[in-house]
């Protein structure tokens, strides 16, 4: 049977990847909500699906589908607004009686994971979240590898992650920290998840340098040594990219020897999806080290330099 649906942030970048992955499960989307009112690509997955741009009034429509008790509950909400308001949103679909899913960074800062657990426990429903990097195969393989070695070999790792933004970006909630919670939180944190993922309990954070749109600095986790560089700024993408049209630029080595995972991607939120459907979705405290690792980040993050590394020159 079918599972009926509710999504809060329907015009945002992420929303289409989960009303394909809502659609590809086959289920259904009932209800969306969004401020603005540019979501024309809801016609392409559920032209019938109820909109909303006023939470009080999604917030009565969901409620009254609750009530009805004749088989129109909504038994998913799923969550793509502005990184600030995953928190309330969770609570809400919780407290309206369904599971949420919800995009990442999970929260802003690790004592809100507490808070969701209790809620948790007070309506017996969960908390789902889309960790896709986990269930990515190439990821897989060198987590299965690194576990292999039953040794807590220390691992050379340099992770660079550069998505050009334009002049938007800065200007929308992303570019204002306590919203987005800085850019490695906004752009970094399925990464550190995904390090903790592979190489095991984190062990150390430096913050070498960050501003508005470029942060770097070194991890150290039970099976690695990595230094890592985030950033949004178009002028870090190599050359090689750029002449091939590219605004994107994404690199993983460990030892020297670079992992390929820039495909497999399409997919992975209808994954996600299947997961927890099935309930063997990650939950909150699968997101506790991410969470954890990007709020010591922005708490310690130094304005300018303090170290001398760069993805480019250091290799």
């Amino acid at each position: 049977m079918s599972k009926k649906f509710a999504l809060i942030g329907a015009a945002g970048y992420i929303a289409p990847r989960h009303m394909a992955a809502i659609k590809d499960t086959g289920n259904e989307l009932v209800a969306a909500l969004d401020k603005n009112d540019s979501v024309g690509i809801i016609d392409s997955f559920f032209p019938d699906a109820d909109f909303f741009t006023e939470f009080e009034r999604f917030d009565r429509h969901i409620d009254k589908l609750r009530r009805a008790n004749n088989g129109h509950a909504v038994d998913y909400v799923s969550i793509c607004s502005p990184n600030y308001l995953h928190d309330s949103h969770m609570r809400f679909a919780l407290r309206s009686g369904a599971d949420a899913i919800c995009e990442k960074p999970l929260v802003l800062n690790p004592w809100n994971i507490d808070g969701l657990q209790e809620i948790e426990k007070d309506t017996g429903r969960k908390v789902n979240t889309i960790l896709q990097l986990r269930l990515h195969p190439s990821i897989i393989a060198l987590r299965e590898k690194v576990l292999a070695e039953q040794k807590n070999t220390k691992h050379e790792v340099d992770l660079t992650y550069i998505t050009s933004r334009g002049h938007w970006y800065m200007q929308s909630w992303k570019g204002d920290i306590d919203k987005s919670g800085g850019i490695a939180t906004n752009i970094g944190v399925h990464f550190y998840d995904m390090l903790h993922f592979i190489f095991g309990e984190l062990q150390e954070n430096v913050v070498n340098y960050s501003d508005d749109t470029m942060a770097s600095g070194y991890l150290e986790y039970q099976n690695a040594r990595v230094r890592w560089f985030l950033s949004v700024d178009y002028k870090y993408v190599p050359e090689s990219a750029k002449a091939k049209g590219l605004r994107t630029y994404r690199s993983i080595t460990v030892d020297g020897e670079e992992i390929e995972f820039s495909g497999g991607f399409t997919d992975l939120h209808t994954r996600s999806y299947e997961q927890i459907l099935k309930g063997e979705g990650f939950g909150l405290e699968e997101n506790r080290v991410a969470i954890e690792t990007v709020t010591a980040i922005r708490d310690s993050a130094p304005i300018g330099l303090k170290g001398n590394y760069h993805p480019f020159l250091n290799r």
